[in-house]
């Protein structure tokens, strides 16, 4: 079987500017944040962002790399909101596409099963349907109740993070949820992964049981392998989200002279010299 082991920046090379992306994990919680800022590094713009957003969506706003977003909420979960994608949103700098988090997952497995449409309740009697006017209400063809039909959420490349993966493309979660990265996979023309460790096949079913295996080889176009890549959201067992860095980031994002110091001690330089920097900034909060 190939090998699929890529660096962070083999991946975002493979991206094109004016794609839709999706983003795996959920809110601030194992996130493929090493490949987000890779993406920052990068000339990459005008981009779809498809999201159960969280940093990965407010760095990318922030950076001007983001033309819409389509996602469920943004939110740092102890932070509720993201203070970059809040900002974006109030100057209308992004367009968007806000759905019920059924929706959004209705969506993406509607895209990776190629159907047109799938129906859901979600949504109705709410203000989706008013602030998407483009969506559409189907009866049904065995009744008389009219569904919403969401239509795929279709992704030219999809980036997730999971704890475990083998250089195949096999990647195993962790913790207590799988969120929906396998269907970000699914959907995607094109899926990336980056993990915490690549290892041999064997030891992913010696960490767990074979339901954490959850992204199949198949739907995987590269592995990167990144320690620490999902900070400073969480990648458990491995890692808690870092909130001291957590509130840090949102504390500088509501001034533009500590946003500027944020951006040249954290993300000027390379994921390395990121690393370090957390690093270094722990050993002097300890």
């Amino acid at each position: 079987m190939a090998d699929k082991t890529l660096t962070s920046r083999d991946v975002v090379s493979r991206l094109e500017s004016g794609m839709t992306i999706g983003i795996g994990g959920w809110g601030s919680r194992r996130k493929p944040m090493a490949l987000v800022r890779e993406i920052l590094r990068s000339d990459l713009r005008d981009l779809t962002v498809v999201s159960y957003g969280g940093p990965d969506v407010g760095l990318l706003c922030a950076a001007g790399k983001v033309r819409k977003v389509v996602f469920g909420f943004v939110s740092l979960d102890s932070i509720a909101l993201d203070p970059h994608f809040r900002a974006a949103r109030q100057k209308g700098a992004v367009e968007v596409a806000e759905y019920d988090e059924g929706m959004l997952q209705w969506g993406l497995y509607a895209a990776g099963i190629r159907l047109p449409f799938l129906p859901t309740r979600a949504g109705l009697g709410s203000d989706v349907l008013k602030h998407n006017p483009d969506l559409r209400l189907v009866q049904d063809p065995y009744g008389t109740e009219q569904l919403v039909a969401m239509p795929p959420l279709r992704l030219d490349a999809a980036l997730v993070h999971m704890n475990r993966a083998d250089a195949q493309g096999n990647g195993q979660f962790l913790g207590p949820d799988p969120y929906f990265d396998d269907l970000y996979c699914l959907a995607a023309d094109q899926a990336f992964m980056s993990c915490e460790r690549i290892v041999p096949t064997a030891e992913l079913s010696a960490a767990g049981h074979s339901a954490t295996i959850k992204i199949n080889r198949q739907l995987v176009a590269g592995v990167v392998e990144t320690p620490n890549g999902a900070h400073f959201t969480s990648c458990v067992p491995d890692y808690e989200r870092d909130e001291a860095f957590q509130r840090e980031y949102v504390k500088a994002a509501g001034d533009p002279q500590a946003w500027a110091k944020f951006e040249k001690r954290y993300l000027s330089g390379t994921e390395d010299d990121y690393q370090a920097a957390v690093a270094a900034r722990a050993e002097e909060v300890a």
